[in-house]
């Protein structure tokens, strides 16, 4: 009877052997594949980093009120009025 038992149990621990190792074999692949896509992503994210500060930079320089005001009166061709023709009016 026990070598019957032998006889079953042995080839069933024998493929769930294989079967263990093929599984950690594609999981060792699979973990790789992920830590590079990660990596990917990681340097993706530092670009994009550095390209919104760039663009935070550059909209600080638009938005000076020397950057406006020469805009405004090289393309615009506007001009601050004279004094006398300018009015205050209260609130």
């Amino acid at each position: 009877m026990s070598h019957r038992i032998l006889w079953i149990v042995l080839p069933v621990l024998w493929l769930a052997t294989l079967g263990s190792a093929a599984a950690a074999v594609y999981f060792k692949h699979r973990s790789r594949e992920m830590f590079v896509e990660l990596e990917r992503l990681n340097t993706r994210r530092d670009n994009l980093e550095i390209e919104w500060g760039q663009l935070q930079l550059e909209q600080s320089a638009w938005s000076t009120h020397a950057y406006v005001e020469r805009v405004a009166s090289a393309k615009l061709h506007m001009a601050m009025p004279p004094t006398k023709e300018i009015e205050i009016i209260s609130p």
